[in-house]
């Protein structure tokens, strides 16, 4: 019997993952939460289109920048066609404390343009760059500063549960959290803060990709209300800039 079902484990990892989503539960199938995704470049070409089509997933994170001159290169694309098949979207910039502020926050604000978010901007928060915790902690908190009067609201700071405890613990009391921390538990952190948002997995598979997806959901009460990107009144509402392709 144990060979039988290791032989059957090993011809479901053989199958395309649109093809083992139909034996393998995924989080959004056995609960109530909000649940979404988050992409880069990584993911190559996405259909959109499917992924619309999947009422489960009702948001999406895309990278917009990082550092001072990286720019995603699906970034545009994806924003645009996430938007036009029904999706509440929102930006990210990852972030590298040693790279200049101010040519951080002009690169990220070339592509994460107000008119075009549902949720407020993302900051990704994974590196020291090698700097010390007093010299990395002043940088983030300059850099957030920054981020919050250039869009009138405070960002969503996403990082790992392991660096959060070691290095951002009382740091950044005002900001929601996404956390991310691949088990089936979910994340607690060394000084109790509350979690918005739970990054559950870096292997998820939906319809649409072809291959692997990072994945998350709200936590507890949360809901995407709290995230809501507060965009200031235009003159003219119609005249909204189109993404060039």
């Amino acid at each position: 019997m144990k060979r039988f079902l290791t032989t059957i484990y090993t011809l479901l990892l053989l199958l395309p993952l649109s093809a083992q989503s139909f034996f393998y539960e995924q989080c959004e199938d056995t609960c109530s939460h909000i649940h979404g995704i988050d992409i880069s470049h990584y993911q190559g070409e996405v259909f959109w289109e499917t992924i619309g089509e999947n009422t489960k997933l009702a948001y999406v994170y895309m990278k917009a920048t990082e550092g001072g001159d990286n720019i995603d290169s699906k970034y545009a694309e994806n924003i645009f066609f996430a938007r036009k098949y029904g999706l509440k979207v929102g930006s990210y910039h990852f972030f590298r404390p040693k790279t200049d502020l101010q040519t951080q926050l002009d690169n990220f604000m070339t592509q994460c343009r107000p008119a075009d978010q549902d949720l407020i901007p993302m900051i990704d928060v994974e590196t020291r760059s090698g700097l010390s915790p007093e010299v990395f902690c002043d940088s983030l908190i300059k850099f957030l500063n920054l981020i919050e009067k250039a869009y009138g609201q405070k960002p969503i700071i996403y990082t790992g549960a392991n660096f959060y405890d070691h290095y951002l613990t009382g740091l950044i009391d005002a900001y929601p959290l996404m956390i991310a921390q691949y088990t089936e538990y979910e994340p607690s952190l060394s000084d109790g803060r509350d979690i918005t948002m739970w990054q559950y997995t870096s292997k998820g598979y939906i319809d649409g990709i072809n291959g692997y997806v990072d994945k998350s959901r709200f936590m507890g009460h949360h809901t995407m209300r709290e995230l809501r990107f507060k965009k200031k009144e235009r003159k003219d509402p119609s005249n909204v800039e189109e993404y060039p392709f």
